[in-house]
């Protein structure tokens, strides 16, 4: 035990805590700054490996229990910053200048709630305090502007020496470049790849994205061009696979899975959405309306981890045709529960996978 209260022996006993999911110390992943003492009063910064840590709070009260070993320590104060790890590059592979780390969401299949899940979880990253954009690579079927609140968004366009940029439109904290916004409404895209493969790489290399932690990547269904064009192009972090209980999804979705897998992606996991249905008269009951137990099954059956299920309800629905998503719109609702923490695993588990 130390007898002096200084900022050597601070770290000393702050070194056997450790982040709980790289298993390393906080002192020697660099993550505890700043110590400071004052007459019995400790503060220093702990800076986490992402904003949305699904266990910022056991980690800062692991820190405090360990410094109030020491003699004479009457109070603690940490703040708490993030410095989200930068992906790692591949050499045959070109990064978007700013952006930390690409997330792929995608489905086997049409019909599953992939754009939703992919809107929620780019806004509840968002909330924690994350830089987020949000490519949405479904050209034929554009609707993450709706689901976001901004169908009637105008983006601008403007030449540089090197060509022109698109300026992302900006709601509920999410930064977004669609199809949508670059024809109307009832406008049919009738493209072959190469077209495809063309504006995919435009909304990755010709939007001004800035800085950013995080870029989602809203696919379309299946395993065509737009999953060939952005796996061959960017280093991906991860992908995250939507589906429902339903048998016959969850045969598309394996099919998904797999492709990722055989391209050399990291699948962080499988989401299971419509997991069952709440009616909104009786809150209190379940039913499954598309079955039960597929994701988990399916997950343990390929060895990947089931990130969450979502459930059904009509409130989501609500909130994606108006606009505002449910983790905003009812925060405390039980998809809106289910999709953040879907979020914070999901950046924790792109956060080791960086630092490892």
């Amino acid at each position: 035990m130390y007898d002096v209260l200084d900022a050597h022996s601070v770290l000393e006993v702050l070194r056997p805590v450790e982040d709980p999911e790289l298993r390393k110390s906080l002192v020697e992943l660099n993550m505890i700054r700043n110590v400071k003492i004052d007459a019995g009063k400790v503060s220093f910064t702990l800076v986490l490996t992402t904003p949305a840590c699904p266990l910022r709070e056991f980690i800062v009260e692991d820190c405090k229990k360990a410094v109030y070993k020491l003699p004479g320590v009457i109070d603690i104060s940490v703040e708490v910053t993030a410095e989200t790890p930068q992906q790692k590059s591949l050499p045959d592979r070109n990064g978007v200048p700013g952006v930390k780390n690409i997330i792929a969401v995608s489905s086997g299949k049409g019909g599953v709630g992939k754009s939703t899940v992919a809107v929620n979880v780019a806004v509840a990253l968002a909330q924690t305090g994350a830089k987020v954009g949000l490519l949405d690579a479904d050209i034929y079927g554009p609707n993450d502007p709706t689901m976001l609140g901004l169908a009637d968004a105008k983006i601008a366009v403007r030449s540089t020496e090197t060509g022109e940029i698109l300026e992302p439109a900006f709601n509920h904290g999410v930064k977004l470049v669609s199809m949508g916004f670059l024809i109307d409404r009832d406008q049919p895209v009738i493209w072959r790849g190469p077209m495809l493969n063309g504006i995919i790489r435009q909304f990755l290399y010709q939007v001004e994205w800035g800085e950013l932690d995080y870029l989602i990547v809203d696919m379309p269904p299946g395993t065509g061009d737009a999953q060939l064009t952005l796996t061959q192009a960017v280093p991906i972090a991860g992908a995250v696979i939507v589906t429902t209980p339903q048998t016959v999804a969850l045969l598309d979705s394996r099919k998904g899975l797999r492709m990722f897998q055989q391209l050399n992606i990291p699948v962080l996991g499988i989401v299971e959405n419509m997991s069952y249905f709440i009616p909104p008269d009786q809150p209190d009951k379940q039913y499954d309306i598309f079955g039960s137990g597929g994701g988990s099954k399916t997950a343990a059956e390929l060895g990947v981890p089931l990130l969450g299920c979502v459930p059904l309800e009509i409130s989501t629905r609500i909130g994606g045709d108006h606009g505002v998503p449910i983790v905003v719109a009812q925060p405390d609702s039980a998809s809106a529960i289910a999709l953040k923490a879907i979020a914070l695993t999901i950046a924790g588990k792109v956060s080791v996978a960086a630092l490892t």
